[in-house]
């Protein structure tokens, strides 16, 4: 009878709730309006004969390697950050290697890791969901092949400073050191000037917050080009599809529109985070287009309360170290007032007591 691999099997699989999401959407940390206008002029002017074509990265891999002012050797685009994940954990790791996980974090890391038949080493977060540096380099030994730390991580929002992030890097010149700015526009501190000059760092980056583009699957991923070479000799050369490619320039070119919406992110991450510290609700500082609230054993009641105001939430109860919590996606200015004016409607109709919030810096 025919079996998957044993490391296949003893996956712990990642099912995101992506069904019968109707309402509006602050649950996945979209782009809560979408793309640049300039975006979709772009996919109404490709033709029939654009989509017959076998997609060429090379174009547009010059136009982020410009946009990013990298090497372009350095770039690699992905079919989202989830086959960059990937691509890294079936280049450098064998069975029997070990991959450092600050948990909290995003699942993918460890399901791309365990599927190689690695092990997945969680390391649990500081108080407050802190960066967790020191345990992290007690845990590094020459078994250790990749280190993944999404900054600002998901989902509690929290950031490494560079210099643990650096002392991580050097600490283990034999892994893979992943440094996942998913979120950096809402953040705007990185690694990837460092690239060039340490030969074990990668950064990646996604088009699915800030720039709206999801649907499309695009991510990048920026390493050092000896060791990008290899990255190259793993992902399909046909990865990323056509759509993407062609509208990723236009999306690039649209500054003034990502920066409109990061400033109206700002502005409501600022206002939920207000709110919930004046209705006593216990929440962290994020640094990301979400924010983490506890809410105990009422977590599954706020969540439904809030989805029959037609406004999705996450629950993250699930989580290491999450108990109790929801992640709540900041968009517009105008999303988050909706937010706001629903949120003391659903404490009081989960009976939610009000106490000194727990709010962390």
């Amino acid at each position: 009878m025919l079996e998957p691999r044993l490391a296949v099997k003893n996956i712990n699989p990642y099912h995101p709730p992506l069904s019968g999401r109707d309402g509006l959407r602050l649950d996945f940390n979209e782009n809560t309006i979408g793309c640049s206008p300039r975006v979709l002029e772009k996919l109404r002017s490709l033709s029939a004969e654009s989509l017959a074509i076998y997609p060429e990265r090379a174009p547009a891999e010059r136009v982020i390697a410009d946009f990013l002012r990298v090497n372009a050797a350095s770039v690699l685009l992905t079919n989202g950050v989830d086959e960059a994940i990937h691509l890294l954990c079936e280049t450098f790791l064998e069975p029997g290697d070990e991959v450092l996980l600050p948990v909290p974090t995003f699942a993918m890391y460890e399901v791309s890791a365990t599927a190689t038949g690695a092990t997945a080493v969680t390391v649990p977060s500081d108080a407050n969901f802190a960066f967790p540096a020191a345990k992290l380099l007690a845990r590094i030994n020459p078994r250790t092949r990749l280190i993944a730390i999404a900054n600002p991580n998901n989902p509690t929002g929290a950031v490494a400073s560079e210099e643990d992030l650096l002392a991580i890097v050097q600490a283990a010149p034999d892994a893979a050191i992943l440094i996942d700015e998913a979120y950096f526009e809402f953040y705007g501190k990185s690694l990837l000037a460092r690239v060039a000059e340490l030969p074990n760092l990668f950064v990646a980056r996604t088009f699915s917050k800030a720039y709206g583009l999801a649907a499309l699957r695009v991510g990048v991923l920026i390493g050092p080009p000896e060791q990008m070479m290899y990255l190259q000799r793993v992902a399909s050369p046909y990865n990323v599809n056509g759509l993407a490619l062609a509208c990723l320039p236009e999306a690039l070119a649209d500054n003034e529109y990502v920066q409109r919406y990061v400033a109206e992110v700002h502005r409501g991450r600022e206002a939920l985070e207000n709110a919930l510290a004046s209705l006593g609700v216990p929440f962290w500082p994020s640094q990301a287009n979400f924010v983490l609230v506890r809410f105990g054993q009422c977590h599954r009641q706020f969540v439904e309360s809030m989805r029959l105001r037609g406004i999705l939430v996450r629950d993250r109860n699930s989580d290491p170290g999450c108990a109790g919590c929801v992640r709540m996606t900041v968009g517009t200015y105008e999303h988050t007032a909706r937010l706001l004016a629903a949120l003391p409607e659903c404490l009081r109709e989960i009976s939610w007591v009000p106490r000194v919030a727990e709010v962390h810096a």
